[in-house]
């Protein structure tokens, strides 16, 4: 993937800079406040989620941006890939997160964003992505990894307390390049 790509929808999805952490912030903030599709009680602060992006990027793998009319600077979502585990066992599979800013969800800004993980993560020659998805009833996340391939792949029950309730956690996976068919490289 370039360093921006105009996907439609009057935006672009670009490699976040540092520039973007206050927006980044503010979107995680909501979710984390408002919603359960992070299992985390309190937002991190600017620079805690500046740390978080300086550890994907250390790992060489993409924390991407969706900013509204290429140069605006108004950002309506991000996504990145991590690490799905530490061991060294897992280090062909990654774990992808996608949030986008309230009130614009269903207009394509996700798919806008996870397509373009998926891309970039195929790119550099991951095998596998796994979706851990907050909450059985999060129907939009869900849909949306639908979409883009991801199968299902098991539902944790009842792992998470927040705002009240118990939550799942939802797995879903999608093959990366040739996947599980041949040895990586």
């Amino acid at each position: 993937m370039s360093d921006a790509a105009s996907v439609g929808l009057g935006l672009t999805v670009r490699q976040a800079e540092e520039i973007d952490i206050p927006a980044i912030q503010a979107i995680y903030a909501h979710h984390v406040l408002h919603g359960v599709a992070s299992f985390e009680l309190e937002p991190p602060d600017q620079a805690e989620m500046l740390r978080r992006r300086a550890d994907i990027l250390a790992h060489g793998l993409p924390y991407l941006v969706a900013e509204d009319q290429p140069g605006s600077g108004a950002i309506l979502g991000f996504a990145y890939a991590g690490p799905y585990r530490a061991r060294p066992a897992y280090r062909w599979a990654l774990e992808d997160s996608v949030y986008v800013l309230p009130g614009e969800g269903g207009k394509g800004i996700g798919s806008a964003l996870l397509s373009a993980l998926i891309t970039r993560c195929t790119e550099l020659g991951y095998r596998q992505m796994i979706a851990v998805i907050g909450d059985s009833a999060n129907e939009g996340s869900v849909r949306l990894h639908a979409r883009h391939g991801f199968s299902d792949a098991g539902v944790l029950k009842a792992v998470g307390f927040k705002h009240g309730r118990w939550l799942d956690s939802v797995f879903m996976q999608l093959p990366l390049g040739p996947g599980d068919e041949t040895p990586p490289d």
